[in-house]
């Protein structure tokens, strides 16, 4: 997607808000979120767990007992990262992933970041992760240094201040499985307004707003061209971004309408779904409901 002027950007205060989940189970899929990953219920209706902390609303369960699974090689979510304050916490995470008897699946220091990874019950990934402070991130030529480096779990768990059973965590950023990395890149960063803070890890793209490492990761580790999923399938159903006032979503709306990219508003919020089947909600504030 080529441009004449400059892309608009999003504003410095853009965050993620909530992401949906479709899940076979959601009773399973509750109690792992509460026990394993330590969030806390804080809404309910029927079929319906909202999962968060005291932060707020990270993670809305919908129960779809007859949805169709996501196949194998497909588009959507790689991991939802969930972002705890410090060290101390993400060391009370691991500690609770261990007493509750989760596997990890890996765990990593990114340079800019130490992150544990597992799989939940339906096979979602997640990372749970720390920041390391932003003036030791290192920057090159506009882009972030990261890396995939053993993380010494030893010497995390000494870190545990025993604070309590419960997850402090925001959503952090998410990751996702697509099929093309340049359409990719030009619908976030040259469309919705994101800046590409890393293009050079070998097939991933990652950008951002305000000036962190990322928001949104995307990957071509399943192959290039994938399908999406069918729809409705299990899995990722929506991905909440909180822009800080409404004139950011109608500025949005009009980059979008200007490039025949169609896109609803919906009490206030913009809906839109990404060239991968993902279905994006840009809030002024959360929506809960």
């Amino acid at each position: 997607m080529e441009r004449d002027t400059p892309v608009e950007r999003l504003p410095s205060e853009t965050r993620l808000g909530r992401l949906v989940l479709h899940v076979r189970s959601l009773a399973m899929m509750r109690d792992f979120y509460r026990d394993a990953i330590g969030l806390s219920e804080i809404g309910a209706r029927e079929g319906v767990a909202q999962m968060g902390t005291d932060a707020g609303l990270v993670l809305e369960l919908r129960e779809r007992p007859q949805a169709p699974p996501r196949p194998p090689r497909t588009s959507g979510l790689f991991h939802l990262a969930l972002l705890e304050p410090d060290r101390a916490a993400l060391a009370g995470s691991l500690r609770r992933l261990l007493s509750a008897g989760a596997r990890l699946a890996g765990a990593s220091d990114h340079l800019v970041s130490e992150a544990l990874y597992l799989t939940d019950p339906e096979g979602n990934g997640i990372e749970i992760y720390r920041d390391r402070p932003a003036d030791q991130w290192h920057w090159i030529a506009g882009e972030v240094e990261m890396a995939t480096l053993p993380l010494n779990l030893e010497s995390l768990l000494a870190d545990d201040d025993d604070r309590g059973a419960r997850s402090q965590a925001t959503l952090g950023h998410v990751h996702f499985n697509v099929s093309d990395l340049e359409v990719g890149r030009s619908f976030y960063s040259e469309l919705v307004g994101f800046d590409v803070t890393a293009a050079g890890y070998p097939g991933a793209l990652f950008v951002s707003a305000g000036g962190y490492h990322h928001h949104i990761g995307m990957n071509t580790w399943s192959g290039n061209g994938i399908p999406a999923p069918p729809a409705g399938a299990l899995g990722i159903a929506e991905l909440t971004v909180v822009l800080p006032d409404a004139g950011s979503i109608d500025s949005l709306q009009h980059r979008l309408g200007e490039a025949g990219v169609h896109a609803t508003r919906d009490r206030g919020s913009l809906l839109v779904e990404d060239p991968f089947g993902i279905a994006l909600r840009f809030a002024d504030g959360d929506d809960l409901d």
